[in-house]
């Protein structure tokens, strides 16, 4: 098992980079969220995950220790693949996937393109309590407006809005007003869209 690589980084595309090792280059698929966090200069470390197949031998990299863990516990999970876990790692932080698994926020999860309602299900069922085992409770961000804020994107995301535009103008107000009503969230979002 290859636990990380640190070497130079050779090449770096949204998808995957080739990092140098001592003369070996190594192939990993990242996800978008690792491909922001590479740093501007050549030397890098990626922690990794080697994924065996009969046909293949994947490696894929990851920026931090948790979006390694994130993405181990998403492949578990019948039904979601490596290809499904870089993408769901694409399109929300490690962080907001842990929270919508264990908030049991099904429409987060099922935002993600190629993830169905019985799928996004199938994610907060088998994951929320090994996430509660694995992460304590306390270092998981409590949202308490958090069916408000749903309730608040659903109707922006009807008005026509995309929803990481409007969860961006949601979450915004939520920072300053937690406990915002579902009409004060869309009045300021609204004003920020």
């Amino acid at each position: 098992m290859i636990a990380h690589i640190q070497g130079r980084l050779v090449e770096k595309n949204p998808t995957d980079v080739v990092i140098d090792c001592h003369g070996v280059g190594y192939f990993l698929n990242i996800s978008l969220h690792t491909f922001s966090q590479l740093p501007a200069d050549e030397n890098v470390k990626l922690y990794t995950q080697l994924l065996i197949r009969e046909d293949s031998h994947t490696l894929y990299g990851f920026s931090t220790v948790e979006e390694k863990e994130v993405f181990n516990l998403l492949i578990s999970v019948s039904g979601v693949g490596a290809s499904i876990a870089r993408t769901m790692l694409s399109s929300l932080t490690p962080e907001q996937i842990r929270d919508a698994i264990v908030s049991e926020d099904v429409v987060t999860i099922q935002a993600v393109k190629g993830i169905g309602t019985k799928t996004a299900q199938r994610v907060v069922l088998d994951l929320k309590d090994k996430i509660l085992k694995v992460y304590a409770t306390s270092s998981i961000s409590a949202k308490p407006s958090n069916t408000n804020r749903n309730e608040a994107l659903s109707a922006l995301e009807t008005l026509g809005f995309m929803r990481k535009q409007a969860e961006k103008a949601c979450d915004a107000y939520l920072k300053e007003n937690p406990q915002a009503s579902v009409e004060e969230i869309i009045k300021q979002a609204l004003k920020n869209l």
